[in-house]
């Protein structure tokens, strides 16, 4: 299924942003529960947003075997993420510090109505800008980074797809370990999502 614009008729008029990004995250815990290796569980959250009253939405995956340590996170923007440079800022330091910590961060952004890109920022603010996201800045996007150690010394390794509208949607890498990785397929799970709330 193609890319909709969820802020903007017709989709906005079947169903709201609100609910298409509490119901996208559910999604997403239903395919990884197939591709997670033994050992490691995903769980969906939604929680009041530390700059606004707005909620915000995100899976998380955690190692069962080392004390349901949190390995990755997958971020869903919403407009109040893009809206102020307080709320952007808290953003961009919620996710680089989850990088420090070991932990693999996905970041999707469907927000049409805010042109402000957050992924572009993180990059900046960790001092590896992504050349693809550079110059135009696009405002929609998916993207997955993490930092990896070879030896003594650590990288980030980074992935980023522009998001366009009426185009289907990638597959992220989504990094559990240094070794260890699954597809995180947003189609497969938009597609899902869509169905469920009986966007067409």
């Amino acid at each position: 299924m193609p890319l909709r614009d969820h802020f903007r008729p017709p989709s906005s008029k079947q169903a709201s942003w609100e609910g298409f990004h509490a119901m996208w995250p559910t999604c997403i815990v239903q395919q990884l529960r197939n591709r997670l290796p033994s050992g490691f569980v995903a769980e969906p959250r939604v929680h009041l947003g530390t700059m606004t009253d707005e909620y915000e939405y995100e899976v998380r995956v955690f190692d069962v075997e080392r004390e349901r340590q949190l390995v990755a996170a997958i971020e869903f923007v919403s407009p109040a993420n893009k809206d102020r440079p307080e709320s952007r800022d808290a953003f961009v330091a919620k996710c680089a510090a989850l990088l420090r910590k070991g932990v693999a961060v996905s970041v999707v952004d469907l927000v049409t109505v805010k042109r402000f890109n957050l992924y572009a920022r993180l990059m900046a603010l960790l001092g590896h800008p992504d050349p693809s996201m550079t110059a135009e800045r696009p405002p929609t996007y998916a993207a997955s980074c993490r930092w990896a150690t070879k030896g003594t010394k650590a990288r980030l390794e980074a992935w980023s797809h522009t998001l366009t509208l009426g185009e289907p949607l990638p597959t992220l890498p989504l990094w559990l370990a240094e070794a260890l990785v699954v597809s995180l397929d947003l189609e497969e799970s938009y597609e899902r999502a869509c169905h469920d709330l009986w966007i067409t």
